[in-house]
């Protein structure tokens, strides 16, 4: 059986935080046992919106190695890279933009909305506009068989898999197969072969999935069309082709539970988080400031636990017993709000602990950190190489000189 090949990455935006591990980070862990894992510094995502700003972003590379390295993703047992150092990803992206129409890559779910979000930044570049392209030849080099995401960036793969499927339908189609749309076109006549160029439009430029439906049916009712025609040109219509570039799946991943101090999503954006590697006072701050259950103003109120943002942390750090105990001691009054505090403090430092220990350990050796990288990068060039072997020799480019 074959094993699945996994490929992930992350923007170095500086330290990771407690939510970075329970949302991605313990399930990097897993499915290193489980897959050919390809896990990957993405700084050159980082520059698709900080180009102008680029202080900190080579530091912030190392710190996500050494988080990782922290929490236990293995270089024996996965790829670890930094997408710079592996030149590939900017070839195949840029031969996939020869390929791929400007309406794709404006109607990317997050083109606009981050436009929004950051209207600070200039993002009218190519670079941002393109960021998509960059994201697909990281999947697409390594013949990734899933990404993990999460349930609200499904969206953001299907230009991956739209993209795969549009290269293999230009370059992985043979002589006959290309007659045969050309001869089926021809006996439909030119009206008909233009409504169905139309739907073609539709489906391969707009992601109008009804148009394959309408396609279907308006090609059965064309005269003098065989199965084999009919067949031949709904290939051509959806994109279909022999299999150059593996269309990647997603591999959804539960939504990370980890709260902020607020009890919202731990995010930088909200300035909520507690970092993976903070110093066990700063933490201990943090907690024993955090707001509870506005209900409480006396210590001899009584709560509700479900309105306290510091019940949310005992979702993820308390066991049944010690829930049961912050629940009957908060709506009794019998327990204060920083008795209730105490627990998840202990629980997170406990937690904490060996990640720092580690972190520590492997700051203080950059060569063996540089030594991993450049080990990862040469495993990563390597099997790259081999995808875009295929496809420059599927757009007949030169791939060795030969003697005229």
């Amino acid at each position: 059986m074959m094993t699945e090949i996994i490929v992930s990455g992350m923007r170095p935006t500086g330290h990771l935080h407690l939510g970075h591990y329970h949302g991605v980070l313990k399930n990097w862990l897993r499915l290193q046992d489980e897959a050919e894992c390809y896990f990957f510094v993405a700084d050159w995502h980082a520059l698709t919106t900080h180009y102008e700003t680029t202080q900190g972003i080579s530091e912030a590379v190392w710190y996500l190695l050494i988080e990782w390295l922290a929490v236990g993703v293995d270089p024996d047992k996965s790829v670890l890279f930094i997408q710079s150092h592996v030149p590939q990803h900017a070839e195949l992206a840029l031969l996939l933009g020869m390929l791929t129409p400007l309406s794709w890559l404006e109607r990317v779910p997050t083109f606009k909305d981050q436009q929004e979000k950051l209207r600070e930044r200039d993002l009218a570049t190519f670079g941002f506009l393109g960021y998509p392209l960059l994201m697909t030849a990281d999947i697409l080099l390594y013949d990734a068989h899933k990404v993990p995401v999460g349930a609200d960036q499904v969206a953001h793969l299907e230009i991956s898999r739209e993209l795969a499927r549009r290269f293999n339908s230009f370059y992985g189609r043979d002589a006959d197969a290309v007659a045969q749309v050309e001869r089926g076109m021809q006996v439909m006549g030119k009206r008909a072969a233009k409504t169905f160029a139309s739907l073609q439009r539709r489906f391969q430029q707009n992601g109008d999935g009804l148009a394959v439906t309408e396609a279907a049916v308006f090609l059965g009712q064309q005269a003098g069309l065989s199965a084999g025609m009919c067949e031949q040109l709904l290939a051509h219509l959806e994109g279909k082709g022999r299999e150059i570039l593996r269309e990647p799946q997603a591999l959804l991943t539960a939504a990370s539970k980890m709260p902020g101090l607020d009890g919202q999503k731990m995010s930088k954006s909200y300035g909520n988080t507690i970092s993976l590697r903070e110093a066990p006072e700063v933490v201990q701050k943090k907690i024993r400031t955090m707001p509870t259950d506005p209900a409480r103003v006396a210590r001899t109120d009584p709560g509700t636990p479900e309105k306290c943002p510091v019940w949310a942390l005992h979702q993820v750090y308390s066991g049944p017993e010690t829930q049961a105990w912050v629940r009957s001691g908060c709506t009794t009054a019998g327990i204060g709000c920083l008795d209730c505090k105490q627990p998840v403090i202990e629980a997170m430092l406990a937690e904490q602990a060996p990640i720092r220990e580690r972190a520590e350990y492997w700051a203080a050796r950059p060569k063996q950190l540089q030594e991993i990288a450049h080990a990862g990068a040469q495993r990563a060039r390597q099997r790259a190489e081999q995808t875009l072997e295929r496809v420059r020799a599927a757009m007949g480019l030169a791939h060795e000189q030969r003697h005229l």
